[in-house]
């Protein structure tokens, strides 16, 4: 798998993320197997979040033989210290670890978040005071919201951002040109989430009945390679450094096994004639709009 750097964290890592969210729920020898063979497969990043349910408990028993010789985020929906402190700490147990390579503020959404996070007690005190005794090597956050994430950047020189940069967000409302015009400036790192997602989930109970249950919108289809194939061009096409797949081994797999394809061709015209077809029938179905987390117009 080709090493990228992950923007100015000087760190050199493959360009398919370990999703922690795909050892979720699994048995632990499967997980042990699917994190066995991302790493013979060169992935060396691993993201994972206490709100990914039993994640972190199963990936961390999974990570035991390989911590020294990968990078381990993990992130907090928490937005006042004192409440992040104790989840911090139960992170570091739950994976095994003295140290998170990287350390995420999780899904900014909203202006409360933002306000809260950044404001007298809020986390980024304590990801601050972490990264001082060497608990936090880099920071970064995850947003679900492009203003939220550049209101995030207004306040802090970030190492990293989590971002859904997807074909159908950009092509139909612009998602995530904002954010890549701020990371040629700054220079932060762009872990791109929902490169391979199709709509949002449309029909009742199509989620459970899915392949991809953990999926919070839906994949292209397992056979839809071409499709695939150029929703991961088009998000390295944006800028994006490292593409983290939606949440199950299915989708894991398949981006692991096609990233060297994927990103051996720049995306080109039979990709972009792809997805503007695939535009027409999909764009009443985003998974985020413009505003999402109703900020001020």
């Amino acid at each position: 798998m080709k090493k990228v750097a992950l923007g100015k964290t000087g760190y050199q890592v493959g360009n398919i993320v370990y999703a922690g969210i795909v050892s979720m729920n699994e048995q632990q020898a499967d997980s042990n197997n699917y994190v066995a063979q991302a790493i013979d497969r060169g992935v060396n990043y691993f993201d994972v979040a206490p709100s990914y349910g039993n994640a972190e408990v199963i990936l961390g028993e999974s990570l035991k033989p390989y911590r020294k010789d990968i990078y381990l985020a993990c992130k907090t929906t928490e937005r006042k210290a004192r409440d992040a402190e104790k989840e911090f700490h139960q992170s570091l147990k739950n994976l095994h670890t003295d140290w998170f390579d990287v350390y995420q503020l999780h899904s900014l959404t909203t202006p409360e978040d933002v306000e809260m996070a950044f404001g007298p007690g809020g986390t980024m005190d304590m990801v601050l005071k972490f990264q001082k005794e060497g608990l936090v090597r880099k920071i970064g956050f995850s947003a679900h919201s492009e203003r939220a994430a550049l209101e995030a950047l207004k306040r802090y020189d970030f190492d990293s951002v989590m971002f859904p940069l997807n074909w159908l967000l950009n092509m139909g409302q612009g998602i995530g040109n904002e954010l890549m015009k701020a990371k040629q400036e700054k220079g932060f790192g762009v872990l791109a989430i929902k490169s391979i997602v199709e709509r949002a989930w449309i029909k009742d109970k199509e989620r459970e009945n899915s392949p991809w249950p953990k999926s919070w919108c839906k994949p292209f289809d397992a056979s839809d390679t071409a499709g695939r194939l150029a929703g991961m061009r088009y998000t390295w096409h944006l800028g994006a450094d490292v593409l983290i797949p939606p949440g199950n081994w299915e989708c894991q797999s398949f981006m692991i096994d096609h990233a060297q394809e994927a990103a051996s061709q720049p995306y080109g015209a039979k990709d972009k004639a792809l997805l503007a077809a695939r535009f027409e029938l999909m764009k009443d179905h985003p998974f985020f709009d413009k505003n999402n987390g109703n900020w001020p117009q």
